[in-house]
């Protein structure tokens, strides 16, 4: 029975001097529970008879008395077994978790009652994590009979930890272990063994078992440089046992990698670096002035491969001269190109890679004078030209710049707009250059608009011969001879390179690594298709468009092209009719609602300007002191025109009704906006050109005189052909044929001996 009512007297007791009082006084204090008297029973943990001192553990157990758990905790390591026995399960009885490890200490006891005490109490702590289970493990190496009881109860208190099921497979003499580990799942476990290890500092046979599978799992699995350090902790760990120098092995062959790994690391951040730069290189002149124009940077801090793939790598390339773009294309006045309004039927002869062989020498034949053989086999050799070519389309036949291309052409056949379009439509790096700049050579004024890296000359020539950026040259006419030989030596030298040339017909010997194209006039159905799709380039404010300005155009043509012209006049008409620019002009004054003369187009476009400049500024056109001034330009290879000094005039060339002069604009260095005008056309300059020829002066003789072999004066010649007196014309005809006689240069006298016969 619970009498509790009389535990009072059951205390008093607890102080009798007969052993057998005090343990039956102290079994029933137990029996009752009487917590309040806990005091009382833990004294009796120090009595002298051990049954006593057993009783009143086990009392307290009844009793949950769990504050005095330290006081059973010393009774652990006492030397009666029935008095440790009795402690540890009074521990599990007051459930107290955290004397775990002292009780686990039990399991390794030399009395089995004691150690299944022990085993008995652990499960009712609750669930325990590895501290308690590692002990639990290393009792297994002194008991190995009891392994699979051991095993089990470290199982069950853990409640099946994933950390503890793993640590099972490798110690605690399972029965078997892993054969393969994949890395994630050696890491994971070296990192359990790591925890272990730390824990097992007065487990001597456990870390023994610890260090045998730890040189195991080293051997088991691929490991990775970022792994070194779990290695490295291992084998500080294992010093003084002979597993250590399996690690070190392992870490000797992860250290060779981790070499590797760093200096791809190192490549990988100093590549990203610079290819941060690359992409701030466009917005931000700080990066370009200090890390790419800066050579002694760019060499230092780039480790020679950034230069390398600079120059190599097309996107890094476009990158590179992205913020040039504006500078190497000003000269090609994109900023005036309308891609729609280009016309892209005209058509070119096309060389065949094979021309056919030359033909054999042929002797003067029978009554023709000494020079009859030259003329034939000259024949002979024009037929075979025309066999070894054929017509296309020029944007079929010249899609891209690729390879070393002339483009020959008269003035105003389009050659000019053609580079435009190639420009605006090309996705590569171009460079437009007038031949007048590359008087000191090409590189030079290729480097004339870059900075830094972009003007090392080493760097360009790289780029021009591995064809990576495409040049344009255009107006090698319009030259001297020196500068010309300049651009045929260095199209020669880069004979792999992307280079695009234009010029007038004349007397030159080419680039023997480029391909001539001649360039066509428009051909009598491409006539009207042509001035109609001009609408696109119109003045707004033209008097005539849309289907009234069709109606115009048909009507014109069909009355200038009737057949009862002569046969000459019909010819001549023909080929100003087929010249894109006399066209473009014609389509001007057919919008104005003016009759177009053709033999007189460029003064007739002039009258018309110079009439509205008189009603504007209420003064004459300033034609001699203008032409002056453009002669001077000329002869200087001067493109912009003296702005300051003749601004009226170029307000009223400009004017969309004439389109005479086109301007440009930009901001310089320093941010302030800058404008100059330009000729819009060679044909439009040789107007106000040939007015320093005509009269009867000394010095009109004299330029008629020294400038027949200057090219940038040839479209002038073919204007006097027009506008000189008859007689003079016909005596300049016969000079030009001497000339040419002399020089074997026909470029000029040819079309001049043509142009006049028209007249």
């Amino acid at each position: 029975m619970q009498a509790k009512e009389y535990a009072p007297k059951l205390v008093e007791l607890l102080k009798d001097s007969d052993t057998s009082v005090r343990y039956a006084a102290v079994k029933a204090l137990g029996q009752m529970q009487a917590k309040e008297y806990a005091p009382k029973v833990v004294e009796l943990l120090k009595d002298s008879n051990s049954d006593v001192r057993n009783t009143a553990a086990n009392a307290l157990g009844q009793m949950q008395a769990k504050e005095y758990a330290p006081k059973l905790v010393e009774l652990l390591k006492g030397s009666d077994l029935s008095v440790r026995y009795a402690a540890a399960e009074a521990l599990g009885q007051m459930q107290a978790k955290e004397y775990a490890p002292k009780l686990a200490e039990l399991l390794k006891d030399s009395d089995l009652t004691v150690r299944y005490a022990a085993a008995e109490a652990l499960p009712k702590l609750g669930q325990q994590n590895l501290p308690v289970v590692v002990q639990v493990l290393d009792a297994v190496q002194l008991y190995p009979s009891e392994v699979a009881e051991l095993r089990f109860l470290a199982h069950f208190i853990s409640s099946g930890s994933q950390e503890v099921e793993t640590l099972m497979q490798w110690v605690g003499k399972p029965k078997s272990r892993p054969e393969k580990l994949s890395r994630d799942q050696g890491k994971k476990t070296m990192e359990l063994f790591d925890k272990a290890w730390k824990l097992s500092d007065s487990l001597p046979d456990l870390r023994q078992e610890l260090a045998e599978q730890i040189a195991v799992v080293a051997n088991k699995v691929s490991w990775q440089p970022q792994d070194m350090g779990l290695l490295q902790r291992h084998h500080t760990n294992l010093k003084g046992y002979t597993q250590a120098s399996t690690v070190e092995s392992v870490i000797v062959k992860v250290k060779g990698w981790q070499y590797f790994f760093n200096a791809r690391n190192t490549i990988l951040i100093h590549a990203a670096f610079w290819l941060a730069l690359i992409f701030a290189y466009p917005k931000f002149p700080q990066v370009q002035a200090i890390f790419f124009w800066n050579p002694w940077v760019r060499r230092i801090l780039g480790v020679g491969y950034v230069g390398f793939l600079l120059t190599w790598v097309p996107f890094l390339r476009r990158k590179l001269f992205e913020p040039f773009k504006p500078s190497l294309l000003a000269d090609a006045g994109l900023d005036n190109f309308n891609e729609r309004a280009y016309f892209p039927e005209s058509q070119v002869k096309v060389p065949i890679s094979t021309p056919p062989l030359a033909p054999p020498p042929q002797s003067p034949q029978r009554g023709e004078p000494p020079h009859g053989a030259a003329l034939r086999k000259r024949g002979g050799e024009e037929n075979l030209n025309n066999m070894a070519s054929e017509i296309q389309p020029i944007t079929e036949a010249l899609p891209s710049i690729q390879g070393q291309i002339v483009l020959v052409g008269d003035s105003g056949l389009g050659k000019s707009m053609f580079l435009r379009h190639l420009v605006n439509t090309s996705k590569r790096i171009v460079v437009c250059l007038p031949a007048q700049k590359c008087d000191n050579g090409v590189i030079e004024a290729i480097q004339a608009k870059l900075h830094g890296q972009a003007q090392d000359a080493d760097f360009l020539k790289n780029l021009i011969y591995s064809g990576a950026i495409d040049i344009c040259i255009d107006g090698l006419n319009e030259v001297t001879a020196d500068t010309r030989a300049k651009i045929t030596q260095f199209v020669e030298s880069y004979f792999r390179g992307n280079i695009i040339m234009t010029t007038q017909p004349l007397e030159w010997t080419p680039p023997s690594t480029a391909k001539i194209y001649e360039l066509q006039p428009l051909k009598p159905e491409q006539i009207q298709q042509f001035l109609l799709s001009r609408q696109l380039r119109l003045p707004k404010d033209a008097k005539i468009q849309g289907a009234d300005y069709e109606q115009v155009c048909i009507r014109y043509l069909k009355e200038s092209l009737n057949n009862q012209q002569s046969p000459e006049e019909l010819a001549a008409t023909q080929r100003i009719l087929s010249n894109p620019m006399d066209l473009t002009v014609v389509a001007l004054m057919l919008s104005q609602g003016k009759q177009p003369d053709l033999f007189y187009l460029q003064e007739q476009q002039y009258k018309l300007m110079a009439a509205e400049y008189q009603q504007e500024w209420n003064q004459e056109f300033p034609l001699k002191k203008f032409s002056e001034a453009v002669y001077q330009m000329r002869l200087n290879d001067e493109q912009a025109l003296p702005a300051d000094e003749f601004y009226q005039v170029l307000m009223s060339l400009e004017d969309e009704k004439y389109k005479m002069v086109v301007s440009r604009q930009w901001k310089d260095e320093k941010g302030e906006a800058q404008k100059k005008w330009y000729f819009r056309h060679d044909k439009i300059m040789d107007f106000f050109l040939v007015q320093n020829f005509l009269g009867d002066t000394a010095e009109a003789e004299t330029r008629l005189i020294d400038h027949m072999g200057d090219p940038r004066f040839r479209g002038v010649y073919f204007l006097l052909a027009t506008l000189l007196p008859l007689q003079a014309a016909k005596e300049l005809r016969e000079k030009l044929i001497q000339y040419a006689a002399d020089t074997k240069d026909h470029t000029v006298s040819d079309t001049f001996v043509q142009l006049l016969r028209s007249r």
